[in-house]
């Protein structure tokens, strides 16, 4: 998804992900072989890292809207397993304006409710398989109480203050990055690759190869 239309860029992930050759390429990922300005840019001014000293950060830029961040699951849950104990990864969901700011609230909810686990991907299935509209306080909120979750507790979390400033942070990341669209992944506060299906985690294994390099 990018800001003013959609790309192109992660069609046929899920052709490679249900061919099980996905998990095979990881490994083959080389250190070289990537272009910069194409397969990757160069922060001009480093982003902000929360990870602790001797950990290389990775950071998910995604929107439970887009389509190709709910094809993009598979493969980045794949990627996980594969990463060395010194990676750091987190979510950052974007804000490109204000109808985001529902769904962000959502995720840093079920953040704070420690449901991440259980119900980051059920938001996923809503919106793409159910084609459920999640787009106001109260429909989410009567999609938690659907799924299991307490009302009254989910929507106290969702209008506090930690969760709103979790959503201004995440607006500043993506910012940061200079984030033009989703699935994206920023990396070491260095590095920002743009959503391009399978072969973004094997972009990612090159720059984290780069970083640790210091």
């Amino acid at each position: 998804m990018q800001r003013r239309r959609f790309s192109q860029a992660a069609l046929g992930l899920t052709a490679l992900t249900a061919a099980g050759s996905v998990v095979p390429m990881f490994a083959q990922a080389q250190v070289t072989g990537f272009r910069e300005g194409s397969d990757y840019r160069r922060l001009s001014r480093p982003a902000p890292v929360d990870a602790p000293p001797g950990k290389i950060e990775v950071v998910e830029f995604f929107a439970y809207s887009c389509v190709h961040c709910y094809n993009f699951v598979p493969v980045f849950k794949g990627w996980l397993k594969t990463l060395g104990p010194d990676v750091a990864v987190r979510r950052n969901p974007v804000g490109f304006n204000a109808a985001f700011e529902p769904l962000q609230r959502l995720y840093y909810t079920l953040e704070a409710m420690d449901k991440l686990d259980t119900h980051h991907e059920l938001v996923f299935k809503a919106i793409h398989e159910d084609r459920q509209r999640l787009n106001n306080a109260d429909a989410i909120a009567q999609w938690a109480q659907r799924n299991g979750l307490d009302k009254a507790q989910f929507t106290q979390v969702y209008s506090s203050f930690a969760v709103t400033g979790k959503v201004r942070r995440a607006t500043q990341m993506q910012d940061a990055y200079e984030v033009e669209g989703t699935p994206a992944l920023g990396i070491a506060g260095r590095y920002y690759i743009p959503g391009q299906a399978a072969r973004t985690v094997l972009v990612a294994n090159a720059l984290i190869a780069e970083a640790r390099k210091g």
